[in-house]
């Protein structure tokens, strides 16, 4: 078995035009002094940044550089064994520590019981799709095109759904909505445990229905997850585009390299100042920069290069390049909680976190790619509307044969399992501010969680809605007692007190530097991913996304920069019209 995790690429050969750019274009001359140049440099080396690092060093006629502030991603990466990031199974592991982790932390929730969350995001190639659950969902059509009632033109369903397409390549095979040969690999859960049977029956005897696949016709319902594994291994946007397009001479990828503030000449994005080691140095770009830091760090740069809310930066004595006010600003995230029940049978994940245990899961992982830790154990979920007279679902699950105390960092107490549920279009919005001038201290996060009475509302029919499932019959051969919230916990006003007690984010911040139209001051990107105001600047991440969508971000940021590679390339935008989509037959019952 090869310890060298790295997906195959093919060297291929270069016209003589391309060789003289090439040749010419890494130290381009300007006056007498040496400078390295690119065609287009990119800020982050997370899901949108190694898609566009592959799609765009597919023009051999351009030069692309791709700068990441956290280590790579290989085996033997750095100086330490980082096995765990390609093993499904460790992602508690990879979620807890520092070592390829941003590790930022949010300020006191004022309606959370003045909790300060914790928000793990990727510092690693693969970004946050290193570190994440590996659970693939794309969001309700109806995301997209209410992306394009908020300005975001030709971003609607017809518009995005080829890109998901052209990103994948699943397991079962193409079809209408799923894409058969793309780089990003996707399979279903193969661990056939009975508790995630059970709970889909469970689901199915509350009224809900049973749905084949939930990024197809019908997200509503529950059924099987779609995860980014495969044959055993997490598959992750770097291993999906990032190491196979390496081989490739137009092509340069660095690690642990921390880019401190974009250059300008002008109003034109003319490079980026970074950071290796301990010595400070300039990379210029002919054709554009590309921010992909992700939610957190795209808005950060922003801010620390003279883009945002002029004001704001002249207090931190930041030369005003540009006057944004809405750099920072509509930041969105998913909420959720986990309900917790005992499971009278031995046969939940609890034994598999005992020490020699684990030590035999890893053994057998690390030999054949199999076995309990080929799967990060969430292969069951599903989507419903919280009441009647919601439009498509509102509320999402995701079933665990297991307990997760405090993100992992405390361990299992007990054989039981647990559902995460929340709510997935809050009405809570928050923002994130510099803390300083310094690239290095981390912004202040203030994402305002439950601040709306609805919101409120929202997560006590979630807490009622999934207590409901776990009384049907199906569970009831492994069912033991509440352990969260807990029986004792009834009345509105008491049910209520545990959310602000136990909710904790989903991990799914986005939509700080928001897409739409020039007339709308919270826009900071036009729909062709622009930074407005300037030029030869992009941002290509999460942050862009005009509202969050229904369901986790991975999926959405990875088509997000397949459509926007297209535009960068000046390519016609691929389209699917008339696809069908499941609508309820009346709106007068969630069910």
């Amino acid at each position: 078995m090869s310890l060298l995790l790295r997906a195959p690429g093919t060297r291929w050969g270069l016209s003589p035009r391309a060789g003289l750019l090439l040749g010419l274009g890494r130290r381009a001359r300007s006056g007498d002094e040496k400078r390295d140049s690119y065609s287009y440099v990119i800020v982050g080396a997370g899901s949108a940044g190694c898609v566009l690092s592959n799609r765009l060093s597919e023009d051999r006629e351009a030069s692309v550089l791709v700068l990441e502030a956290g280590p790579k991603d290989v085996w033997l990466g750095s100086k330490r064994l980082m096995w765990k990031i390609h093993m499904p199974a460790a992602l508690v592991s990879n979620l807890c520590n520092d070592k390829y982790n941003w590790y930022y932390h949010t300020t006191p929730q004022r309606h959370l019981n003045n909790r300060v969350l914790y928000w793990p995001r990727g510092r690693v190639w693969g970004g946050s799709s290193s570190l994440n659950a590996m659970v693939y969902i794309r969001g309700h059509a109806h995301d997209y095109e209410r992306w394009q009632r908020e300005g975001a033109t030709g971003w609607d369903y017809e518009h995005c759904l080829p890109y998901f397409r052209k990103a994948q390549a699943h397991e079962l095979g193409p079809d209408r909505y799923r894409g058969g040969d793309g780089p990003l690999h996707v399979s279903r859960g193969k661990s056939d445990h009975p508790l995630h049977h059970a709970f889909l029956r469970a689901a199915q005897q509350a009224g809900y229905p049973f749905t084949e696949d939930m990024n197809g016709f019908q997200q509503e319902g529950f059924g099987w997850m779609d995860m980014t594994i495969y044959r055993g291994q997490r598959w992750s946007a770097s291993m999906a585009y990032l190491h196979p397009a390496l081989p490739r001479p137009n092509l340069k990828a660095e690690s642990e390299t921390l880019v401190t503030r974009i250059l300008f000449n002008g109003t034109r994005a003319v490079g980026v100042e970074y950071v290796k080691g301990s010595e400070k140095r300039k990379v210029y770009a002919s054709k554009e920069v590309i921010l992909s830091g992700g939610a957190i760090n795209s808005p950060q740069l922003l801010m620390l290069s003279g883009i945002g809310n002029a004001d704001e930066l002249k207090k931190l004595g930041i030369p005003v390049v540009c006057h944004l006010p809405g750099v920072g600003q509509n930041l969105q995230d998913h909420l959720e909680m986990y309900i917790q029940q005992e499971c009278t049978q031995p046969i939940t994940l609890h034994s598999a976190q005992k020490p020699i245990r684990k030590m035999s899961i890893g053994l057998e992982w690390l030999w054949g790619f199999s076995g309990e830790g080929a799967t990060a154990h969430l292969e069951t979920g599903g989507f419903i509307r919280s009441r009647p007279g919601v439009l498509h679902p509102d509320i999402q699950f995701h079933f665990l044969p297991s307990q997760v105390i405090d993100h992992g960092r405390v361990p299992t107490q007990q054989e039981a399992y647990q559902v995460h549920v929340g709510t997935m279009r809050s009405q809570s919005t928050g923002w994130l501010k510099l803390r300083s001038a310094n690239p290095r201290e981390h912004p202040i996060i203030e994402p305002n969680y439950m601040s709306t009475e609805a919101d409120v509302e929202e997560f006590r029919q979630s807490v009622k809605l999934t207590r409901e499932i776990f009384a049907q019959k199906a569970l009831d051969p492994f069912r033991g007692r509440e352990l969260q919230p807990g029986s004792h916990i009834k009345s509105d006003y008491e049910i209520d007190g545990f959310v602000r007690a136990k909710a904790d984010s989903a991990y799914h911040p986005s939509c700080t530097c928001r897409m739409g139209q020039p007339t709308d001051p919270t826009s900071v990107v036009d729909p062709q991913t622009r930074v407005y105001g300037l030029e030869g600047l992009r941002v290509v991440d999460a942050s862009i996304m005009p509202s969050v969508v229904s369901g986790n971000l991975n999926a959405p940021t990875i088509m997000i920069a397949e459509k926007a590679a297209d535009m960068i390339r000046g390519r016609p935008p691929l389209r699917d019209s008339h696809v069908p989509v499941y609508q309820p037959r009346s709106l007068e019952t969630q069910r």
